[in-house]
């Protein structure tokens, strides 16, 4: 469930998009965006804290803690209201294709009264934005691409944000009386990157309690089906939720069923032909005599036709049942192997909380180690400084005293540059726990050049790990063009561990090279990149993807004791 912190959040930036939209104090905006990334990233909810104390959230002044109280009194900041009215909803939409600010998308709607992003492609192809300044060739290209990236992601949202929905479903059906079981299903329980519709499964000896709950939840802005074992409700977001209901016997049949994907119960249901059974929703019935052999669990389901219970994240049908037939599928990494998180920021750069409060938060996780990753000087907008760092660097080992059971390591973010160079010099590097590096510009170099730009990062002695290696982000950026394969065998030859970044908008390295990768012996790491307390818990996401990659805990270096860990990091 979505806290009022996030939807306050969606608000507060929503506000500084409408500033920058309609011609803006600049530096308001930031002030806005500054606040928004605060809240969104407060680790306590903010429900019944009072005026002092939302003003204790950093970035958070006297006036936009009186708009928050404003919504949660009424429900709407006024101000905000104010400028929807002077904002056509389709130019507020414009401002998410990437590539276009908010400035160009008023020049769009003021000059050529474009206000939807159906209409913006219509006019590039048609030439009408030929002329109108600041809207060259080469624009109007990076727009139809951004459009593109846009239309590919489509109304499928992130993975934490169907989690959200998810979850909050089946707590809500969990309550009810008379159910037995509940589960998200579908593309969510096998961790894809982004869902279309969260699909919940369910049984009860009251169907119709259930389907009333479900319908009658607050998430429920729209019944778009209600039926006895089936229903569908849209969220007030707009993602819909599809609910069935089936009989307790027929649990593990189902569970398997509406799991998927769609390919892997084509392949086991041919397994079942073949063995002269009928496998469905309902259960694995003997096709002669239509007796029904099994249903009640899914791991009966696949011991019955000869295979082991395989882990939802590998039914794509790209080989694990073949995998599983010869006794060969992998103990995938769980998310009880990790020992500690690699990839984390603070306040000092564009994180939102104190490094004391991100410290803390990763005792209370249990982790025995845990490292800070601030950014490194050449992100020039984060103003790192080797003072800063220096300075970082002593507060981290005054901590270290107050958790002893919590080895903490001073890292730093640093920049791959298009040569291939990081920030700082050899001699300062090497004062670091830990170095991480990742590509933050230019991601437009050809092939080649990007290749060897990593792979340069990689041979440097210092660099122990490439963060987020494709540079991704879904829905919004497309990956770098490189030779992964030579990438994968530089990182195998000097030690370095690539990264699968848990956030939920960038899971990066991808799980189709993850797989790639481990045919070179290259190790992983999994980190959060937290930019606040909350996001610690994004690692959830990274070890999805590690497992859709048939990752192992042993490749994993997060997974590892300390002190080879510490071996790891020393090496080179």
């Amino acid at each position: 469930m979505d806290r009022i912190n996030d939807e306050v959040a969606a608000l507060l930036q929503e506000y500084a998009d409408l500033i920058a939209i309609t011609g803006g104090d600049a530096f308001k905006v930031r002030v806005y965006e500054k606040a928004a990334r605060s809240v969104g990233g407060y680790a306590q909810d903010i429900t019944h804290l009072d005026a002092a104390g939302l003003r204790h959230i950093p970035n958070v002044g006297t006036s936009i803690a009186g708009k928050i109280e404003e919504f949660r009194q009424t429900g709407v900041i006024y101000q905000l209201e104010e400028l929807r009215v002077k904002v056509p909803a389709g130019v507020r939409r414009l401002t998410t294709i990437p590539s276009l600010g908010p400035k160009k998308a008023m020049v769009l709607y003021g000059e050529l009264g474009i206000g939807s992003v159906e209409a913006l492609e219509e006019a590039i192809r048609a030439g009408n934005l030929h002329g109108l300044r600041g809207f060259g060739a080469k624009t109007e290209e990076n727009l139809l691409h951004g459009i593109e990236l846009m239309n590919k992601t489509g109304r499928r949202v992130h993975i934490d944000v169907a989690m959200g929905v998810a979850e909050q479903v089946v707590a809500e059906l969990s309550a009810v009386g008379g159910c037995r079981r509940c589960s998200f299903v579908g593309s969510l329980r096998r961790m894809k990157d982004t869902i279309g519709d969260v699909d919940v499964l369910a049984t009860s000896g009251d169907s119709a309690a259930l389907m009333a709950a479900f319908t009658g939840s607050s998430l429920a802005a729209e019944v778009i089906a209600s039926g006895g074992t089936k229903s569908s409700i849209r969220t007030p977001a707009g993602l819909q939720v599809d609910l069935r209901v089936v009989h307790q016997d027929s649990w593990g049949a189902a569970l398997q069923y509406f799991t998927g994907s769609k390919p892997h119960n084509i392949h086991t249901r041919e397994i079942a032909l073949h063995q002269k059974l009928k496998l469905s929703e309902y259960g694995l019935f003997d096709v002669e005599t239509g007796e029904r052999i099994v249903s009640a669990d899914e791991g009966e389901v696949y011991d019955r036709l000869g295979l082991p219970w395989i882990p939802p994240t590998l039914r794509e049908d790209s080989g694990e049942i073949e995998a599983a037939l010869r006794g060969e599928l992998p103990v995938l990494v769980s998310e009880a192997d990790i020992r500690g998180d690699l990839h984390t920021h603070t306040d000092l750069t564009d994180g939102v909380a104190p490094l004391e409060e991100m410290v803390a938060a990763a005792a209370k996780r249990g982790y025995g180690y845990y490292a800070v990753t601030d950014h490194a000087p050449n992100l020039y907008m984060q103003r790192m400084t080797r003072e800063k760092a220096l300075a970082q660097r002593e507060r981290v080992r005054r901590l270290a005293d107050d958790y002893p059971e919590l080895r903490l390591l001073h890292g730093t973010e640093l920049n791959i540059d298009p040569e291939g160079d990081v920030d700082w010099p050899a001699e300062f590097l090497a004062e670091f726990d830990l170095c991480l590096a990742a590509v933050h510009s230019h991601f437009g170099q050809p092939r080649a050049e990007m290749t060897r730009r990593i792979v340069r990062a990689c041979e440097n002695p210092y660099v122990k790990i490439i963060g987020h290696p494709t540079a991704r982000i879904i829905g919004s950026r497309e990956p770098v063009d490189a030779d992964w394969d030579e990438v994968f065998r530089a990182c195998a030859r000097t030690g370095t561990a690539l990264e699968i970044d848990a956030f939920p908008d960038r899971l990066d390295l991808p799980a189709g090279l993850v797989r790639r990768a481990l045919d070179f012996g290259v190790l992983f790491a999994i980190g959060s990149d937290a930019h606040a307390v909350p996001h610690l818990g994004n690692m959830r996401y990274g070890v999805g993807t590690a497992q859709r990659g048939w990752l192992t805990a042993g490749r994993v270096i997060n997974t590892w004791p300390v002190d080879r860990l510490l071996e790891f990091l020393r090496s080179g």
